[in-house]
């Protein structure tokens, strides 16, 4: 069995550190990165880690995982909102899917407040800042020895 997770990141979150940093922190994208391979090895995955701001890359990669990834962790962005096509991009995978989002959405705008994505996840974790992808690479590794002790 393949121990490789993919780690999926949608829009706008190549800008972390500089966006909106009273919201999103100064925690930088290449920071979670080194967290989740962290993370990850220790706990004997391979994270292979990515970043799109373009709907159709990311509905790719999730094809891309479904034959050679062992379960996925994603941060869709605004798609989580938005993206019908994601989801069902994601509903033919059969690998464990996790959702992360770094702020708590539903204390925010009301359109934030529904992901089409969390009708597929095993699990959403939100509001927990950059440690959330460490909060998932954790729980996906739990999930993928459960499965497959």
């Amino acid at each position: 069995m393949t121990r490789l997770v993919d780690v999926i990141n949608g829009p706008n979150l190549n800008l972390l550190g500089q966006r909106e940093p009273e919201i999103y922190g100064s925690t930088t994208l290449a920071d979670i990165e080194a967290d989740c391979r962290s993370v990850g090895g220790g706990l004997g995955l391979d994270v292979r880690f990515r970043q799109s701001n373009a709907e159709g890359e990311l509905i790719d990669w999730v094809h891309q995982a479904r034959t050679s990834a062992a379960g996925i962790i994603i941060n869709p962005g605004a798609y989580s909102h938005t993206s019908i096509a994601l989801l069902d991009a994601l509903n033919a995978c059969t690998i464990p899917v996790l959702e992360v989002h770094i702020t708590n959405i539903h204390k925010r705008e009301s359109f934030r407040h529904h992901s089409y994505v969390s009708q597929r996840a095993e699990g959403v974790i939100a509001g927990f800042g950059p440690e959330g992808y460490r909060f998932a690479v954790m729980r996906l590794a739990t999930l993928l020895t459960a499965s497959h002790p």
